[in-house]
């Protein structure tokens, strides 16, 4: 997060509440993209595994094929890198799932949420029939138990961003729909962190009181309009007011055949990024694909 800007405010969006702008941070006049990159690749064996999968999973290296720690920490990461290949096609997953690993880490961050359902092992297993959310995190806050339901959308082609937030409104009204279903599937298999699983179970049962669910879409986008200002302040100002001319042009029927009591629980990430196609070629070159 020391390479991401963001600020919390009102945009001309339903629901009227604070949603949040982020992009890369600027230091001085510098974009810190590589950073930001290398950083970001840093978090994609905490996607893949939870701690206590990780640890297995380096015990057992070092068990049975005679790997040192640091060995078999190394041979972990590269593992996780292997899962931006579909195992049977050898297809690169990128686009998409980038998205999704920069939702993984903000819905940490700014909802607080830990993964209930680890979704890039399904995706990239070629047993697994992968649908629904891109993400679902779970918080206990005020106590009541918060199902974060997430949808990232990422477009590295130029005037997108309407586009984005519309599929990404479409998906996530759907997968709220669907997720119990998605749970279900996978509440026995490995997906989910073991201290959760109980949570997983009284949700999906029935008995998870009280429970609020709450939707989260990430809109990264590949932004046109240029960046301008003297010093680093006057340039987060000139993005934030882009996010803010962009949101301000969102179709408002857009929101029509959402029901008015869920409305509230929808919440947006504007992430808009330039040169996006570079920039995911420098994600791609950092995980060795």
């Amino acid at each position: 997060m020391n390479h991401v800007y963001w600020v919390r405010q009102e945009f001309d969006v339903v629901p009227k509440k604070e949603h949040v702008a982020s992009c890369i941070n600027y230091v001085d006049l510098q974009e810190y993209r590589d950073e930001f990159c290398e950083e970001l690749v840093n978090t994609i064996p905490e996607w893949i595994y939870s701690n206590q999968k990780a640890a297995k999973i380096v015990d057992m290296m070092v068990a049975e094929e005679g790997r040192s720690d640091r060995n078999a920490q190394s041979a972990l990461r590269t593992v996780t890198f292997q899962k931006f290949k579909n195992s049977v096609t050898e297809e690169v997953f990128l686009q998409g799932q980038f998205g999704e690993l920069i939702l993984f880490n903000l819905l940490q961050v700014f909802f607080d949420a830990v993964p209930l359902l680890r979704k890039m092992p399904i995706t990239s297993s070629a047993n697994m029939e992968r649908f629904g959310a891109d993400a679902i995190h779970y918080n206990f806050e005020g106590g009541t138990h918060l199902i974060y339901i997430g949808e990232a959308k990422a477009y590295s082609s130029s005037y997108k961003f309407n586009k984005a937030f519309e599929e990404a409104l479409c998906s996530i009204r759907d997968n709220y729909k669907n997720h119990r279903t998605e749970l279900k599937l996978y509440i026995y298999d490995d997906f989910l962190d073991e201290e959760l699983v109980p949570v997983a179970k009284a949700y999906k049962q029935g008995k998870l009181s009280p429970v609020e669910v709450h939707l989260v879409s990430i809109i990264l986008y590949n932004e046109t309009d240029k960046v301008i200002g003297a010093n680093e302040t006057e340039k987060k100002a000139s993005i934030m007011k882009i996010v803010t001319d962009r949101t301000g042009k969102i179709d408002k029927n857009l929101f029509d055949g959402i029901a008015p009591e869920l409305l509230p629980r929808f919440n947006y990430i504007f992430f808009p990024l330039w040169e996006m196609a570079e920039l995911l070629k420098s994600f791609q070159r950092l995980i060795g694909k």
